[in-house]
């Protein structure tokens, strides 16, 4: 029987430049094969079939998926192995612990014909330099459309009740954590509940939560306390011993926007756009931020401010979704060229190899677990 699968994005382009969690992804490996090379050299493609061979052998798969390319994927992780295959040719940075030991590096470049490339030297280039260019262009548009989305917040902010606020959060934790600690150092796996793309925000939010119990759905305004309410709980989660995965927000990664404890069969999201969602589970359950802790007839007393700022919000969000889609066309046409260049039938020798340690390992932990 095939294993779980779960989906979500390691990096992002955001309105602070683009910040990868990929380290954290990686933190617990004891194996990661870091795929060195161009777009188009089949990084993706080799990541796409083990990933997939592993999980129709039973094992569970997460996928790290590209945030300027929904058809392509930058990592796959086999936890109880503590495998993890990833693309490390940009613009994710590893920091290797025990390059050799941990991190292998395999490098696509050999695959490839390098007299082919050399005369495609100006337009490789060209097209490096413009795929660059849009992806800034789209970083300053998510920038500004931050600072627009600062004046929303200061609506709701000024007509906030924080005690109500504070008494919300502490409610929470006494209801799902009570008195319990763990007496263990917490595990924190730090990524991305969604991301901008070329199509519109995306997320992964209904798969990341289908194997959880209880889910918290966070409504409320922007300024209205949402994050802070994540990061008191994280902390306190922390505190106690309690693992987590960390999801940051795709437009400013020094906010939260979900919390997932596991072993605890619980998750706890801002379910607003650009990600909401409405419960359809028994358990389910709507903490309503606006109802308790903000000034009754806010949205009422704003509307036609809040409508400006929402179209404008709306319009660079939209314009920097354009410049992202402008990067991926940039970067098509640098996969072609690349492609061309390749001897595919190396880069299926090299999948093999990394196969053949991965089988290596799988059994070694078959063997080790009907040992224990």
């Amino acid at each position: 029987m095939a294993g779980k699968e779960i989906h979500y994005y390691a990096g992002g382009n955001t309105a602070r430049g683009f910040r990868s969690y990929l380290d954290s992804t990686l933190q617990y490996m004891d194996r990661i094969f870091i795929l060195l090379g161009a777009p188009g050299n089949g990084k993706s493609s080799m990541m796409k079939t083990l990933g997939r061979k592993y999980n129709d052998e039973g094992y569970d798969v997460e996928w790290i998926h590209s945030a300027l390319d929904r058809d392509a994927v930058e990592g796959v992780i086999i936890p109880a192995l503590k495998v993890g295959v990833v693309d490390g040719s940009g613009p994710h940075v590893i920091t290797a612990k025990a390059p050799g030991a941990i991190e292998h590096y395999i490098n696509f470049g050999s695959a490839w014909d390098t007299e082919s490339l050399a005369k495609q030297k100006k337009r490789i280039v060209q097209l490096r330099g413009s795929i660059e260019q849009h992806l800034e262009e789209a970083r300053q548009c998510f920038r500004e459309a931050l600072e627009i989305h600062d004046e929303w917040e200061k609506i709701y902010i000024t007509n906030m009740d924080f005690a109500k606020a504070d008494e919300i959060t502490a409610e929470w934790i006494a209801a799902c954590f009570g008195e319990l600690r763990l007496n263990k150092q917490t595990q924190i796996l730090q990524r991305y509940l969604g991301a901008a793309t070329p199509h519109g925000a995306a997320d992964f939010v209904p798969n990341l939560t289908a194997g959880v119990a209880k889910r918290y759905f966070i409504k409320g305004r922007a300024g209205s306390g949402k994050s802070t309410m994540l990061k008191r709980i994280a902390a306190v989660a922390q505190e106690r011993g309690f693992d987590m995965e960390v999801y940051h927000c795709g437009l400013d990664p020094n906010s939260l926007d979900m919390l997932i404890f596991r072993e605890l069969g619980i998750a706890i999201f801002d379910s607003t756009t650009p990600h909401e969602y409405s419960p359809d589970r028994e358990n389910d359950e709507i903490i309503d931020i606006y109802a308790r802790a903000i000034e009754p007839g806010t949205d009422e007393k704003y509307a036609e401010r809040i409508q400006d700022i929402s179209a404008r919000y709306r319009a660079k969000m939209k314009q920097g979704a354009t410049k992202l889609g402008e990067a991926k066309e940039a970067q098509d046409q640098l996969k072609e060229l690349y492609v061309a260049a390749m001897d595919f039938n190396q880069v299926d020798a090299i999948r093999a190899e990394v196969e053949s340690e991965i089988d290596s390992i799988a059994r070694r932990f078959a063997q080790d677990s009907s040992e224990s």
